[in-house]
């Protein structure tokens, strides 16, 4: 154990995500179990900007591992940005006399907490906790697999309104960057299309393919969006231009919007959550620092921050091929 490790901060940033709960919990109760101090940090950089934060202990986080959302809440800071914020972060960071930070979220709070690092010398460990899965040097990040129930719970339910009155329904789901909730909910939910950011399919080829479902007999479609899908400029421009030109569709559109980041945390994540938390505090036990714990292979690994921050993992394009086989 590193002797100058007497106390670990914890906070939460960017977008949040089920199971961030989990990792706190973690988090803190790794530190209990090793004897070290825990510091909760509230809103992300602008609480640790505006000295808001708290000390924790194993029973202030009793009860939270089946919640969703953060209890110490998160935002983005304009602040942080500047030099001057990043001063009075790494001042209250001294004041509380944190000698080692654990930062969970996505690839915007580990560009932050390099920084910090880089210019104040503070030890940094990050865990990915963002629904999107867009994160590099890990499998899963904490929140997606919670989110990908409940989007195909959602359109199960969809379907059965779908059915019923011969509709095609558009289904935006969350995925500016990156495809991984739209491609795997998709092919769990059966969708006869699926529109990602990383795959230009063209106009051309999705009215071919519901053009082929309704010929083989199909009288309702359920066609996945990501948010970050360039075909159109947005779900409902891409809807608009189907009933255009398959008038014999009635088209609706469901965006599916916060909805994905709420809820209960699945198993999976709350397991996700604490390895890694776990994990990262061993980490700045051990001395190390600039480091990102993921899961690979099952098992939880570690990567340089400035790996996960300069590569971005590769959407599975047999997953595609296997769309396309079952949607006939």
């Amino acid at each position: 154990m590193a002797k100058n490790i007497k106390r670990i901060g914890v906070m939460t940033s960017g977008g949040d995500s089920p199971g961030m709960n989990a990792a706190i919990r973690a988090v803190v109760r790794s530190c209990a179990y090793y004897h070290v101090g825990c510091v909760g940090f509230y809103r992300g950089f602008q609480g640790m900007i505006e000295g808001e934060y708290e000390e924790l202990n194993a029973r202030s986080v009793r009860n939270i591992i089946s919640r969703g959302g953060t209890i110490l809440k998160s935002a983005r800071s304009k602040e942080f940005l500047t030099v001057e914020g990043r001063q009075k972060a790494a001042d209250n960071l001294k004041k509380a006399e944190i000698d080692a930070m654990v930062l969970i979220g996505g690839d915007g709070t580990f560009r932050g907490g390099k920084i910090l690092r880089e210019e104040h010398g503070i030890p940094i460990i990050g865990v990915p906790g963002t629904i999107d899965n867009d994160i590099y040097g890990t499998n899963y990040t904490i929140g997606y697999d919670t989110a990908l129930n409940t989007v195909v719970e959602a359109i199960d339910k969809i379907r059965d309104t779908a059915s019923s009155h011969n509709r095609l329904f558009f289904v935006e789901v969350m995925g500016r960057d990156a495809g991984f909730i739209a491609l795997n909910s998709g092919i769990g939910a059966g969708a006869e299309e699926i529109l990602i950011p990383e795959e230009n399919l063209g106009l051309d080829r999705l009215l071919d393919s519901l053009e082929r479902s309704r010929r083989s007999g199909k009288t309702s479609s359920i066609v996945i969006v990501s948010e970050g899908d360039k075909i159109g400029k947005n779900v409902f421009e891409l809807a608009e231009y189907v009933t255009k030109n398959l008038p014999y569709y009635e088209t609706k559109v469901t965006v599916l919007g916060h909805i994905q980041r709420g809820g209960s945390p699945s198993c999976f994540d709350r397991v996700l959550a604490s390895r890694l938390c776990v994990k990262a505090v061993e980490l700045i036990l051990d001395g190390k620092t600039d480091l990102m714990v993921g899961f690979l292979n099952n098992q939880i690994e570690s990567c340089s921050l400035e790996l996960a921050l300069k590569s971005k993992p590769n959407i599975n394009k047999d997953l595609l091929r296997i769309s396309d086989i079952l949607s006939t």
